[in-house]
């Protein structure tokens, strides 16, 4: 039984949490122990006092994050279970192999683990912390990280929390190791492929890994094809699509540091390779001057256009408009991958968006696929939240 202090819910605001929905809503909450500090493990009650859960206390609509349904202390055993949990899965399913040493280890709610990214490079694994809690225990799970890899087979622990951290919180993160750093090896292997991962400054953890099924899928329709690969990050698609035996591979990001990465991982697979060219341009105008028809597989793979629901209109309106502008360009028989990674856009207003953008070209159009993350990026059945990855693979007459 544990001591911590308490969250008492409002009558008849338990049901959620007895479905096993991860998230008290500040609206939710009758009254709360006084003096609890954000980031806080707290004991979730109901009005009638029956126990609900445990978890993180924070400030804002989201009250708690519950990490537990279970009266359990949340100590280093504790997320040494969960870790355990999330690798044997993970192992299981055939994600660890020889040929890949890139994955994602905790997705957050999807690992019961609300507010913690964990992905792993090789012997590193970067910890990402998306709640002041998780913030708080980084060095537990720091410890229940090196355990559950043990000494040979983790070096090296980064922390990278800086952007993601409540803006408001009254803590001053610093990305930095908190276990190891003195001899990295930055170079890590997706099925077969070797990438570098730019970590300490890269989005994310350093690389999209929740796309590598997606771009599997793309290097099969590689063959004989002139690729465009726009919001191309460090290439992940482009390395894939010149595996995949594509006649061209146009890389176009606008940030020229990732177009640099990506000419060191055409260069870390490939060698010397004439059919790959990278710009560092602005994806929005580089599209729209291209000649109609030069590409007849284009991928359209980019960052989140609404992080909030205030933002979905004007998001729906950019990928209409990006959609479209593919739709104009692309070669007839061409093929056409399609994304979205913002958590706030549903399936069915990115499908209307690409539709309309359809529409308005006047173009032919089927759907061959209906893509979304991978295994890795599990999604909690009680949190349906955490489904956040939305694509469509296209044929364009």
């Amino acid at each position: 039984m544990n001591t911590y202090k308490e969250v008492v819910l409002k009558p008849k605001k338990d049901e959620f949490l007895k479905r096993f929905h991860p998230w008290v809503f500040s609206g939710a909450v009758a009254y709360k122990s006084k003096e609890i500090e954000e980031g806080e493990i707290v004991k979730v009650l109901s009005h009638e006092k029956e126990f609900l859960g445990v978890g993180h206390y924070q400030i804002g609509s989201i009250s708690v994050r519950i990490l537990s349904f279970k009266d359990v202390v949340i100590n280093v055993d504790y997320y040494i279970e969960r870790l355990s949990e999330a690798y044997k899965m993970r192992k299981h399913i055939g994600l660890i192999n020889s040929e890949n040493n890139t994955y994602r280890l905790v997705h957050g709610e999807g690992d019961n683990l609300p507010g913690l990214i964990i992905d792993i490079y090789g012997n590193t694994a970067v910890l990402q912390a998306h709640s002041v809690g998780m913030h708080s225990d980084r060095e537990k799970i720091s410890e229940a990280l090196r355990t559950v890899y043990g000494s040979d087979n983790l070096k090296n622990i980064f922390y990278k929390s800086e952007g993601t951290l409540p803006f408001k919180a009254d803590i001053d993160p610093e990305d930095s190791y908190i276990f190891g750093g003195a001899d990295v090896d930055d170079i890590a292997v997706e099925n077969g492929l070797k990438f570098k991962i730019d970590w300490l400054k890269g989005q994310k953890t350093g690389f999209f890994i929740d796309q590598r099924e997606n771009r599997t899928l793309l290097e099969k329709y590689s063959h004989r094809r002139n690729v465009l690969n726009m919001f191309s990050y460090t290439g992940g698609f482009s390395v894939y699509a010149l595996r995949g035996d594509a006649a061209i591979v146009d890389s176009v990001d606008s940030s020229s540091k990732a177009i640099s990465i990506t000419d060191q991982n055409v260069q870390l697979n490939f060698g010397d390779e004439p059919r790959h060219n990278s710009y560092s341009e602005d994806a929005f105008r580089f599209l729209n001057e291209i000649p109609d028809g030069k590409y007849d597989l284009i991928v359209l793979d980019p960052p989140a256009f609404a992080k909030h629901r205030g933002a979905v209109n004007n998001a729906l309106q950019g990928y209409k408009k990006l959609n479209h502008s593919a739709f104009a360009k692309i070669a007839k028989g061409g093929i056409l991958f399609t994304f979205s990674c913002s958590q706030v856009i549903s399936k069915e207003q990115f499908r209307l968006a690409v539709f309309s953008a359809a529409a308005i070209s006047g173009r032919k159009v089927q759907i061959l696929h209906q893509l979304t993350q991978p295994a890795d990026h599990p999604i909690n059945i009680y949190h349906p939240e955490g489904e956040y990855l939305k694509g469509l693979v296209l044929y364009v007459e």
